[in-house]
């Protein structure tokens, strides 16, 4: 345990050493494309870069963007709690849950990342398709309450 209680030392794959796997599994250990990764990547630093007061201030975030949507990304794929993922890397629980819910917030108010709502999907020239499944129910036979085949067999046994 380190300080504050939070696990230390424990395994998780950070950007360093991610970024040299094939493109395939990239995929399936992220769940999104290099290129994907790369324009999530771009739009959190554009975002930060605009609205950052003070670029030169401040302490220096333990975690490098990369980590931290790997981290976001971590929780949407697997949904691990923010415990453990706070645990695998090193930070605060809390600290996590910050970073994940900011990184979405960025990534959903982008245009980029942004789907279109309700009215553009039914205002569009879509077609759609209804597929109708007939799921009838069909009757289970279930014992009848106090059959006399076994409730006293039971009473009997644990006399």
């Amino acid at each position: 345990m380190g300080r504050n209680g939070e696990f230390v030392g424990l395994s998780v794959m950070r950007w360093k050493e991610i970024q040299q796997l094939p493109a395939g599994r990239f995929q399936r250990l992220t769940g999104v494309k290099r290129a994907t990764f790369e324009k999530m990547l771009s739009v959190i630093n554009e975002h930060n870069s605009r609205t950052r007061k003070h670029p030169t201030r401040g302490k220096p975030p333990k975690l490098q963007k990369e980590d931290q949507l790997l981290m976001m990304l971590m929780y949407l794929r697997e949904y691990r709690t923010f415990f453990h993922i706070a645990a695998s890397y090193g930070i605060s629980e809390g600290q996590c849950f910050r970073i994940i819910r900011k990184l979405e917030s960025i990534l959903v108010s982008s245009e980029v990342f942004h789907l279109p709502g309700r009215k553009a999907l039914s205002q569009g020239d879509n077609q759609w398709e209804v597929l109708v499944i007939d799921v009838g129910e069909s009757p289970v036979e279930r014992p009848k309450k106090n059959s006399g085949g076994i409730t006293p067999a039971k009473r009997k046994s644990t006399h």
